[in-house]
């Protein structure tokens, strides 16, 4: 009896004789289970890596898409700090012309919310000498933490601290809208570290203090006080103006701790 198998007959076009090969029927049957396996092995890698293979086609596309926002984010910050200068223009304009600026609506004790800015620009006037005495805010001697409100007559908050991103200025202090030629005085006793003039801050003042705090006062008509002057608190040091880079009438405060600027509301509060 012959033995089981298959036989396999190959001829050549042109060719007088066939060649025939004999296949055991366990090595075809080896041949078509290796066949089929490999075939499943290569269908499961497929399913397996499709989602790979998607999310690398779209890889390109996603990375676009981020470039384009990040265009239009850029796009939109500087849209911000324009339509903000447009607004300070606009607001420095209708008080050259007298217009009626109402009074803030902020909460009964005078402080606005947290990140909210506000454009109350005060009529302008001429700078003055300041008065000889001023008995409603007395000059406290000795060196000491600023802890006196920079000012003794009425005046808005017209903008916060800001913090710094690419795309957005920092404003490191707070702007008091005032009347040009109102006085200014310490927030606490010291010394004049720096007196001048400064592209940003207009003629300035910045006062040491002990414990590593410092004050700063920008955009000022008139300085009164000089390098290493001893200072008290309460001194008249200077009179507020429009200097600098400035848009109307106004004190801008900082309070520096160590180098670094610090929120005066936090420390100082409004008042004699």
């Amino acid at each position: 009896m012959p033995a089981s198998g298959y036989t396999v007959i190959v001829h050549r076009n042109g060719a007088l004789e066939s060649r025939q090969f004999q296949v055991p029927s366990w090595l075809a049957r080896a041949a078509l289970i290796t066949t089929v396996a490999a075939l499943v092995i290569l269908a499961a890698l497929v399913i397996a890596y499709r989602p790979i293979l998607a999310a690398a086609m779209r890889a390109p596309l996603l990375q676009h898409r981020v470039e384009q926002l990040t265009s239009e984010n850029a796009r939109v910050g500087q849209l911000a700090l324009a339509l903000s200068d447009a607004e300070a223009r606009y607001a420095h304009l209708r008080g050259m012309l007298g217009a009626q600026m109402p009074a803030p609506a902020g909460d009964t004790d005078g402080q606005y919310a947290a990140g909210e800015e506000r454009l109350y620009i005060a009529p302008p006037m001429l700078a003055r000498a300041p008065a000889a005495a001023d008995s409603s805010v007395p000059e406290r001697g000795g060196p000491s933490i600023p802890q006196g409100w920079p000012l003794s007559v009425p005046s808005y908050r017209t903008r916060g601290m800001v913090a710094g991103t690419p795309s957005e200025e920092v404003h490191p202090g707070i702007d008091l809208a005032v009347p040009e030629g109102s006085d200014v005085r310490a927030s606490g006793g010291g010394v004049v570290e720096r007196a001048g003039t400064d592209s940003s801050y207009g003629l300035f003042v910045l006062l040491q203090h002990p414990s590593g705090y410092e004050t700063m006062y920008g955009h000022l008509s008139r300085i009164l006080v000089s390098r290493g002057d001893t200072i008290a608190a309460g001194q008249v040091i200077a009179l507020s103006g429009n200097t600098g880079r400035s848009t109307a009438p106004h004190l801008h405060f900082e309070v520096r701790l160590r180098g670094r600027s610090i929120d005066p509301t936090k420390l100082v509060r409004e008042g004699p």
